[in-house]
């Protein structure tokens, strides 16, 4: 009785021990998984508001998608819209930050001053080119001055004595020219206008330089607004016998036959990286300092020397204030901190990273957002 008394007694022991060993284990489980899960359930989720210019937008897109790899607590959305539409958004307090393809005008800038301190800098350059829906033509060339008239409605029909001297082995159809133009507030289209005012006297007087101007064409029944650069491109590729211009990108995302321009040194060059970076390397560029970003020359890249240049070449901008509540100004100093150093290892085929000492502008601009 008594050996079967103990037993019963080591018996109970064993099972009293094993059961605290198996509570004491679920309760490290739990503890430990209440741990690991605790710091994802205090990460808040930041969402930064952008709109702006379509000009740079498949390269805004592109970086959003990498960066948000690295950071999913940081969601970035950006509206591509216009630039003018972007500013006015960021001028209302809609968005966190715009974008701009021409620096913004010191007009703009004093109206944005009133609602706080702001910055500007360049966050990649690309360029505007001139596409057609011409069926039966490939590899067509114009100069600034011809292209001027086809935007003003002075030329009419694409086989127009003007364009068979520049095109002597081109068998052009006898088709009215459609112009389609953007019918939004545009910097691509002050870009392109510059250029235009650049290259003719008349065009410069008679329409002008803007992100908005009054197309002759339209009066004239040829003309067709598309809104943004997917607007145009759509246009343009609906339309048979029509040109227009866009961003490179979008281009070459839609397979458009573009159309060479004739560079300062006389060449007919069209846009890739190899003549948008020969553009840069000719030009010494003056970037000022973020807060007084509207003193930027926007004629930096047009018409730029070199024999391999392309003409149409140009920064597109980002603007943000210097204060925003702490955990926005987090992000946004984090997001275009990327943007400006590992960003520009992503750039997509259209686009050219903007040099070192330009992104140093942008960097050390970053350094001026403060939180509240």
């Amino acid at each position: 009785m008594f050996i079967l008394y103990k037993e019963k007694i080591y018996i109970h022991s064993f099972i009293d021990l094993n059961m605290k060993k198996v509570v004491i284990a679920l309760v490290l489980i739990l503890v430990l998984s209440n741990c690991l899960q605790q710091p994802q359930q205090q990460q808040k989720e930041i969402i930064i508001y952008g709109s702006g210019a379509t000009f740079p937008q498949p390269q805004i897109e592109k970086w959003i998608s990498e960066y948000g790899k690295i950071n999913r607590n940081i969601k970035i959305e950006y509206a591509g819209k216009g630039s003018g539409a972007g500013l006015n958004d960021f001028k209302e307090g809609l968005v966190d930050f715009a974008c701009t393809d021409p620096p913004v005008s010191e007009k703009m800038w004093r109206e944005l001053e009133k609602k706080g301190q702001i910055l500007q800098f360049p966050i990649i350059i690309g360029a505007v080119v001139v596409i057609h829906n011409v069926p039966e033509v490939d590899g067509l060339k114009l100069d600034g001055k011809t292209l001027a008239e086809i935007f003003m409605g002075k030329i009419e029909y694409w086989d127009d004595e003007k364009i068979k001297a520049l095109n002597p082995n081109k068998k052009l159809p006898h088709e009215r020219i459609i112009v389609v133009y953007r019918s939004d507030s545009s910097g691509t289209t002050e870009v392109f206008t510059a250029y235009l005012s650049l290259s003719s006297e008349e065009f410069k007087k008679d329409v002008g330089i803007g992100k908005l101007v009054d197309w002759p064409v339209a009066k004239v029944g040829r003309g067709i607004g598309g809104k943004g650069n997917p607007g145009v491109a759509a246009a343009v590729k609906n339309t048979p016998y029509s040109i227009g211009y866009v961003e490179l990108a979008f281009a070459l995302k839609e397979n458009f036959k573009t159309i060479a321009l004739k560079n300062k040194d006389g060449k007919f060059v069209n846009a890739n990286a190899e003549t948008i970076s020969s553009a840069i390397k000719a030009t010494s560029v003056f970037v000022p300092e973020a807060t007084e970003g509207y003193k930027e020359d926007l004629f930096a890249f047009i018409n730029a020397p070199g024999e391999k240049s392309y003409p149409i070449v140009s920064f597109s901008h980002v603007v943000i204030w210097q204060s925003y509540p702490k955990d926005k100004s987090e992000a946004i100093k984090s997001f275009f901190k990327w943007v400006l150093t590992d960003g520009q290892k992503h750039v997509i085929e259209g686009y050219v990273a903007v040099p070192e000492e330009v992104a140093k502008v942008g960097l050390r601009a970053l350094e001026k957002v403060k939180g509240t």
